[in-house]
């Protein structure tokens, strides 16, 4: 989702339950029930998409229940006991906006990290709409880069108000009144309160229009290791995802999906799967046969024993195989030019030396480790919603189309999920419209929960998509790059779905990110595309199309550097001149942190690798060894270094670092989707390889100091990882690695 944050990059947990009753859905109810119980002070701060305040646009709401004024974007709530909770827009599955927004809000608002907390949103566009995409939801590590000076303003004017309550009630002017730490205090006067003490009186006043925000200077609280909010409730087991949720008389629902991508039920025989203890219901759903039943391992007898016959007439039908080759062909000659400079065919042409590669890249599966789940509770006037929800918009938009309701009728609470990876932010909301048809079947008498099994997230499509890139460049005589030619064939994610009018001239941006903005410098130059028409749904996984085009990009470079005799380190920094500060930055910090050039343990190998997305830059240097195992590498270490503008919590960093060189190591190394005639071989963690614990290296990593806006840390991690394992694998044993993954795929 690179496009999505590139086109707004220049502007600037608690526990979670089922029997907690969302709020109700229209605005000025939201804006009640978040409130809390009691006096308080719940600040709302409308911002318009260029996240700049306009005069007025703030409003303030009682949290007593009593009459309130509206006011969009609600974040703030203070209660009598001092305590601040955060409304967190964002789906937190362990990347972290619990704690990273909160900052924004306690540093603003000069409040003790121990007085914060934060909880879900509800669904509602109006009010927590990402400001990167215009509808609520996650992705595109847009989390804190959209939200930073939104969520900084809503605790600056909170602030603001506070003083000024005090001020009237001390009789004091306001410009001798600090706050520090959760306390209110006017030194002339010796006197000091509470948030919660002047909480009510503030609820009365007007909030400023432009709230006046810290120097960076001034920060506290942003650039510092705080702990996350939602680790204690996770760490001891009282943290609710959707797979705890329960609900009274609710029905577990499994569906039999087709074994073939675009087959349709024909008919089925449910007479064994009614035999079974505990299954209720039995009903034709349009992706296939839903089985209702009083718990999950009753739904899964019952399913087992259904019998279905498929129409597969417009099923996807072809092996991997078959569809690598078709690709391949079309990667023969030029496509879509998407990116030009000089005339790349007239200086391969005439060039004394020219290299190929031919890279191709599986489809791969999300696989997080919470299977896909959604409840619903519904009436024949509203539906209630418990569901790790990445993309409250959409999903509350299909809901209601399929129980014919209004969006503002179907309240979401967005629960703690365990990991996505990009997999719930369907364009076409699978999961939570499934369950809303799931509903409607059976006439809304019981709550449902559908849930996915391992097998059924690893056979249920919306993958990476699969991709083979080829790549033609020429050495002049000195051993320079003078011309490089890369085209690239596979599907778009964002065709046929409601993200398509953002193409770029029917081009789906995604596929060709990180390989048509290359920082080298590279007189003769072309980048295109071909987009070809499969079957198999694909989706954004983590990082999106970075995950292929740095591996392609970065380990051809590489190769044409080790042919021209230059150090990998020195020749990338050559070719980025003093164009590119952000990059060179990282490349020579990593370079530093990792002491590039110094004398490497025998049997092993360093490899290096740079990448920008969702405007962060990265550079990982990996060290490896022969592993156990015939032509995968044993990777020791990984040292990184990321630019990400201002850290807002350096920890949570870290951690998205070491997430990302895991999962995208684990999946360079292992994994991969393949079809016979149309069918999806892998089925489980046995056959879809993930990285093992004892297989995890070492992680350094350094931050660069930045003081430009935050942007992404969830997905930036992943993309350098395989090519820098790749580029020290070739240094070890000579062999360029342009199939992946490096083991055989298991069947």
């Amino acid at each position: 989702m690179q496009f999505l944050f590139d086109k707004y990059a220049t502007q600037s947990a608690t526990d979670s339950s089922a029997t907690r009753r969302p709020p109700e859905a229209s605005r000025r109810t939201v804006l009640k029930s978040i409130g809390g119980v009691g006096a308080g002070l719940v600040l709302g701060l409308q911002l318009p998409t260029a996240a700049k305040a306009q005069s007025g646009a703030a409003a303030v709401i009682k949290g007593d229940g009593s009459d309130a004024t509206f006011a969009p974007n609600a974040f703030v709530r203070i209660a009598p006991d001092s305590t601040v909770t955060v409304l967190i827009k964002h789906i937190e599955f362990g990347q972290g906006p619990y704690t990273g927004l909160t900052t924004l809000v306690a540093e603003e608002l000069d409040a003790d990290w121990s007085q914060m907390r934060a909880e879900a949103a509800p669904a509602n566009t109006a009010l927590y709409k990402n400001l990167a995409f215009g509808v609520q939801g996650t992705g595109g590590s847009t989390a804190m880069a959209n939200s930073y000076e939104q969520m900084r303003k809503a605790g600056a004017a909170a602030r603001h108000m506070l003083v000024e309550a005090a001020a009237k009630a001390w009789g004091v002017a306001a410009d001798g009144i600090t706050v520090s730490k959760g306390v209110i205090a006017h030194k002339q006067s010796g006197k000091t309160g509470t948030f919660g003490d002047f909480a009510e009186a503030a609820s009365k006043l007007t909030p400023p229009s432009e709230p006046f925000l810290k120097d960076p200077k001034e920060f506290v609280l942003i650039g510092t290791q705080l702990p996350r909010l939602d680790t204690p409730a996770k760490s001891t087991g009282r943290a609710q995802f959707t797979m705890d949720a329960t609900r009274p008389g609710m029905l577990t629902v499994l569906i039999q999906r087709p074994p073939l991508f675009g087959a349709k039920a024909k008919s089925f025989d449910d007479t064994a799967t009614r035999k079974v203890a505990g299954v209720v219901d039995v009903k034709l759903l349009p992706r296939g046969v839903a089985v209702y039943a009083k718990g999950y391992w009753a739904a899964k007898k019952g399913r087992d024993a259904l019998q279905v016959e498929w129409d597969e007439s417009g099923a996807e039908t072809r092996s991997t195989a078959d569809i690598v080759a078709d690709f391949a062909k079309a990667a023969t000659a030029p496509g879509r030019v998407v990116k030009a400079a000089g005339d790349a065919e007239k200086a391969l042409g005439a060039a004394g030396k020219t290299i190929e590669a031919e890279y191709v890249f599986p489809y791969l599966a999300h696989a997080p480790m919470e299977p896909l789940d959604c409840l619903i509770e519904a009436t024949e006037s509203g539906a209630r919603v418990w569901a790790g929800s990445q993309m409250q918009t959409i999903d509350q938009g299909a809901i209601a189309q399929v129980l014919k309701l209004r969006p503002e009728e179907v309240e979401i609470e967005t629960m703690l999920a365990g990991g996505s990876f990009g997999r719930r932010a369907t364009p076409i909301a699978d999961v939570a419209s499934e369950a809303a048809t799931a509903v409607d079947a059976i006439g809304r008498t019981n709550p449902v929960k559908v849930v996915f099994t391992r097998e059924d997230d690893i056979h249920g499509g919306f993958y990476r998509p699969l991709f083979v890139h080829k790549l033609r460049a020429a050495l002049d005589a000195d051993g320079n790059i003078a011309a490089w030619d890369h085209v690239l064939v596979g599907q778009s994610i964002m065709e046929g779905t409601p993200f398509a009018s953002m193409m770029k001239d029917g081009i789906d941006p995604t596929m060709i990110e990180g390989a048509e903005d290359l920082p080298y410098a590279i007189p003769n130059l072309r980048v295109s595309v071909h987009k070809k028409t499969v079957g198999v749904p694909p989706l954004w996984w983590r990082s999106v199309g970075h995950t292929h085009t740095a591996y392609a990009t970065e380990t051809f470079l590489d190769e044409l550097i080790a042919l021209g005799g230059q150090d990998p380190v020195e020749a990338r920094l050559k070719l980025l001149g003093d164009s590119h500060p952000r990059y060179t930055g990282v490349l020579k910090a990593v370079a530093e942190l990792a002491g590039w050039g110094a004398p490497v343990q025998d049997g092993r190998a360093r490899g290096v690798a740079i990448h920008k997305s969702f405007n962060s830059y990265v550079a990982e240097i990996a060290e490896v060894s022969k592993g156990e195992e015939d032509g995968v590498p044993r990777v020791h270490k990984v040292w990184v270094a990321i630019d990400c503008g201002v850290a807002v919590n350096p920890d949570i960093i870290r951690a998205q670092m070491e997430g990302g060189v895991g999962y995208g190591l684990g999946h360079i190394l292992y994994a991969g989707i393949t079809l016979d005639k149309g069918r999806v071989v892998q089925s489980n963690f046995d056959t879809y390889r993930s990285l093992r614990i004892n297989e995890m290296p070492e992680v350094e990593v350094a931050i660069v100091k930045s003081a430009e806006a935050p942007t992404g840390v969830g997905e930036p991690g992943v993309p350098p990882i395989g090519p820098a394992v790749a580029n020290a694998w070739a240094k070890l044993t000579g062999k360029r690695v342009r199939n992946l993954p490096f083991a055989p795929i298991s069947s």
